[in-house]
């Protein structure tokens, strides 16, 4: 080892560690370590004063014996003198061993505290700094008791130093992180914003940390950080390097600061006022500009830095998701990354746009990119990257793609890595179903999946394609005849044995009539099947049997005979043993009716959540399966490209059309009823026993969101810093079911979460509401969704108030907004001819049946808008029907439970004066008044 002078290091620490590198042998090093413990022990304990410089070398020595693994359990006090020291190099020694070996139930705790005060009170810059990095080291509770009310004012203190600023700072937020309960919110909260507009852009960079942390727990203290952040970004964005030459990184102008900036931006909605928010969007345009000019350096160090700010940009893009030109910009510069050599930046542009795919104004620019991305499902090596491959391609399917999609993961699936096969099947179910226009596509799909994956085929897939086939009749005979064929297979999935065995046994007499398929092959083809079955697979078998002794009576005798035989009879299975005896004893005794209505066909199931769904979201997390982000997309013009899937009905009272939903709207139980609520409207649904707080005045801006809700049922009813609400619903005839998503924006949990639904007395009597409880407790990042099944008993006029009630980091929040359920959602569109049209509007001529409106137009005077507004609105739009062929004439049927209110509406703008006039004519006054006051709205 070179000699170390005393002035320069410690001399006898570097020869002990040169000791400790030279042992041969464990026994050696640990009889060196002893060696010098006892040689430190004794030193501590004599009678001779040790100066500085000693205890700094022994307390280092101890240290370093301490990270070799070995226990100290002396020596404590010594580095506690040392932060008495007025030498640097000495409180320093001290401060690290108190840093690494002092733990927060330490009797030196007290002692350790005011030698930290006095250092922070000493104004000395270097020793406050280092009080400062042993409070955010240690990091304790007892740390934070004692110093969470000081380390505030030196961060907003005149006179602090920027590094002293930098240090207290980042302190604060690591308090803040431990126990934010003990961090005290003041007036220096609003003196903190500040320094986003420091000089110093260290101070500035640990003060957006600890801004951007408080901001997501407490985002009204600091909402006025939106426009200096935006200020600050700016400058930063709009500077050449050489001007933050100190901050600049490869050419890149502090990086990691407006990574950070960006990021605190995310934190809150769109800024409001338009010169923010026109300096905000000039600079998203400028990074998206920049990262489209070549690179200054070809270190990967600059375009890594490069690639950070514009990812984050593109974050906040898509959170704001309000400027369609900044959307289709991010995820066009996304999709020159999907081919790009290096695998991490492919993997952020798939992560990015799965997100993007949500939005409406860019959905169609993400599925632009569709061959690349199944390009990229085919030949990517890197597993990761394939799934989100996977992800992407399930989130951009919609009706104009999803046969594609189908077909491209059912390819995949073939070779896919064993580790996401399940979640690929489950989204290929899910896809199939939701876009399924011909339900026969849908069953090929299934069976084609069990084919290829059976063994990943969870009971929820196959238990949804049975629910689908018995819920439509027009899929029945495809689907009985498409498993026979199927199970001809000589090697068949025990799955497709099961969906085989169900159907046939409820729909086989659908295909009885063909040779090929009598009834009798029909029997001999399952039951060659039955020996290599599971338990619970040969039970659903044994029933379809005695469902084809119902059905085709020619082979009872050769069934019964299955059944009589000893392996049935006398099996192991207690469960296979009672069916065998128990359908043989009905199959001999019970008479051909009593057959008939036992074994009778299943009815349609009650539509639930789809299962499928639900297990994809248990699987993936809440944060990835976005319904809430799906509920933005909002398609006054389906971007689909045509009507959504509308699937079978689930009422049992009657078959089910081809046109039904899936939705189960035909089951509406009726709403509790209960005493009506002490305060002004009657409670019609409390979603807890709990008594509820007073109910709080409609949000700012309720009125507006529920306006834009009337002709459109899918979008963001209501958002703050804290909460987006989320709905999705669908309406035919006289019902209606709303799917509504609370989202957790915070990184908090919310608790005592409770929606409620608040109607007056006299809506009560008009609408039947019926809610599913939903989760008290939700998690940060997280959603909950409640459903809320809906009945027009009656004509109405006002809508049901949704107040949500929780406490979020120990504030109680009040949250109320209207919910657009409005009369118009009962609407069935009617087409008529001219001359019908006009014969039935002089029939409503009665002056009270008609309610006529003259008005100012709101907004531009667009005839397609205006189109798409009458047709979201539930009217039928009639072409070429009134002689004025800028006119708009509609024609439409209310339905309620007790009557059905025909309505006809014509709309006639006069583009010159920028007025329209409105007339509607119904059989009933109170729904023309009501009508014509929601549709003179949306102009």
């Amino acid at each position: 080892m070179p000699a170390v002078s005393k002035g320069d290091g410690m001399r006898g620490l570097a020869v002990f560690i040169s000791d400790i590198r030279n042992c041969k042998s464990k026994e050696a090093e640990i009889k060196r370590i002893n060696k010098e413990l006892a040689n430190i022990r004794s030193k501590f304990k004599g009678d001779k004063a040790l100066d500085g410089y000693s205890k700094k070398k022994y307390v280092c020595k101890l240290l370093f014996i301490f990270l070799l693994g070995h226990d100290i359990d002396f020596g404590h006090m010594e580095a506690v003198n040392l932060l008495s020291s007025n030498r640097y190099t000495e409180k320093q020694i001290g401060y690290l061993f108190i840093s690494v070996l002092v733990n927060s139930n330490s009797e030196l705790i007290r002692l350790i505290n005011n030698a930290i005060k006095n250092d922070l009170a000493s104004r000395n810059p270097t020793f406050m700094g280092l009080a400062l990095h042993c409070i955010a080291n240690v990091g304790s509770r007892e740390m934070a008791e004692a110093f969470a009310g000081e380390i505030p004012k030196i961060l907003v203190a005149g006179d602090t130093m920027d590094s002293v600023k930098q240090s207290a700072a980042l302190c604060l937020l690591r308090l803040y992180r431990t126990s934010p309960d003990l961090v005290p919110m003041g007036d220096w909260t609003s003196r903190v914003v500040h320094l986003l507009n420091d000089q110093h852009l260290g101070v500035v960079t640990a003060a957006t940390s600890l801004i951007t942390t408080l901001a997501q727990k407490n985002p009204e203290e600091f909402k006025t950080s939106v426009s200096l952040a935006v200020s600050r970004l700016s400058r930063i964005v709009t500077s050449a390097s050489t001007d933050l030459q100190d901050y600049t990184y490869y050419f890149v102008p502090a990086p990691w600061l407006s990574v950070k900036l960006l990021r605190l931006l995310q934190c809150y909605p769109p800024p409001e006022d338009p010169a923010v928010r026109g300096r905000l969007t000039e600079c998203l345009e400028t990074i998206l500009n920049k990262a489209q000019e070549p690179p200054k350096s070809k270190k990967v160090q600059h375009s890594n830095a490069k690639n950070a700010v514009l990812f984050e940009a593109i974050s906040l893009i898509i959170h704001h998701d309000s400027e369609p030109n900044l959307l289709v910009r991010a995820c066009n510069q996304l999709g020159q990354f999907l081919q790009h050599r290096e695998t991490n930046l492919r993997y952020l542009a798939l992560e990015s746009m799965c997100t993007l795919a949500s939005s409406e104004f860019s959905h169609e620019a993400v599925k632009t990119h569709i061959e690349t991305v199944i390009n990229a499902l085919k030949t990517e090596r890197d597993v990761s990257v394939r799934q989100r491959a996977v992800d992407l391609l399930y989130a951009m399917c919609d009706r104009s793609n999803a046969q594609q999609i189908v077909a491209e993961m059912l390819s995949y699936l073939e070779t896919a890595d064993y580790s996401i096969r399940e979640e690929i099947v489950l989204k290929v179910a899910i896809l199939a179903e939701k876009y399924a226009v011909d339900y026969t596509w849908y069953v090929d799909t299934i069976l084609n999946l069990i084919r290829i994956a059976g063994d990943y085929v969870s009971e929820e897939v196959w238990y949804r394609v049975i629910q689908i086939v018995i819920n439509r009749d027009d899929v029945q005979g495809y689907a009985a005849k498409t498993v026979f064929e199927a199970l001809q297979a000589p090697a068949c999935h025990e799955n497709l044995v099961k969906v085989g065995g169900y159907i046939l046994g409820e729909f086989g007499n659908l295909i009885a009539g063909d040779p090929r398929s009598s009834p009798l092959i029909q029997f001999n083809l399952l039951h060659s099947k039955f020996h290599l079955c599971s338990v619970p697979t040969r039970a659903l078998l044994l029933s379809t049997y005695i469902k084809f002794v119902n059905l085709f009576p020619e082979v009872k005798a050769t069934i019964q005979d299955v059944l009589r035989s000893d392996s049935q009879l006398k099996n192991a299975d207690v469960e296979l043993q009672q069916r065998a005896v128990e359908y043989l004893r009905l199959s001999t005794v019970a008479s051909t009716d009593i057959l008939a209505t036992v074994l009778e066909e299943m009815p349609p199931f009650p539509e639930r959540e789809s299962s499928i769904l639900a297990k994809l979201k248990k699987k993936k997390g809440p944060s990835t399966v976005t319904d809430l982000e799906e509920t933005k997309r909002e398609r006054s013009i389906d971007v689909n490209g045509g009507p959504e899937p509308v699937p079978a009905s689930t009422s049992a009272a009657s078959t089910p059309s081809p046109s039904a939903d899936l939705l189960g709207l035909g089951a509406v139980p009726p709403a509790p009823t209960g005493p009506p609520s002490s305060s002004g409207g009657g409670l019609l649904v409390d979603v807890f026993s709990d008594s509820a707080s007073a109910v709080a005045p409609l949000a700012p801006g309720s009125e507006d969101n529920f306006a834009r809700f009337v002709c459109k049922n899918n979008g963001v009813l209501f958002e703050n810093q804290l909460l987006q609400i989320g709905l999705k619903s669908e309406f035919r005839q006289n019902l209606g079911r709303m799917f509504i998503f609370y989202g957790n924006k915070t990184s908090t949990q919310f608790l005592n979460f409770t929606p409620t639904l608040i109607c007056a007395d006299d809506l009560q009597t008009n609408l039947n509401l019926q809610t599913k409880p939903v989760d008290p407790t939700v998690d940060g990042g997280a959603q909950v969704q409640q459903v809320v099944n809906i009945e027009c008993i009656s004509d109405f006029t006002e809508a049901p108030v949704l107040n949500i009630q929780f406490r979020y980091g120990g504030t109680f929040q009040n949250v109320s907004v209207k919910l657009p359920v409005t009369l118009n959602k009962f609407f069935q569109p009617t087409e008529m001819a001219s001359q019908d049209f006009f014969q039935r509007w002089k029939q409503l001529s009665n002056p009270q049946q008609e309610v006529q409106n003259i008005f100012k137009a709101k907004h531009p005077m667009d005839t397609e808008i205006t189109k798409a507004k009458i047709i979201g609105f539930g009217s039928a739009l009639l072409e070429e029907v009134d002689p004025n062929p800028a006119n708009f004439v509609g024609a439409g049927i209310i339905h309620t439970k007790t009557t059905q209110i025909g309505c006809l509406l014509r709309l006639e703008p006069n583009l010159q004066a920028q007025m329209y006039r409105l007339t509607l004519r119904t059989s009933k006054d109170t729904v023309s008044q009501r009508l014509c006051e929601l549709l003179s709205e949306q102009f």
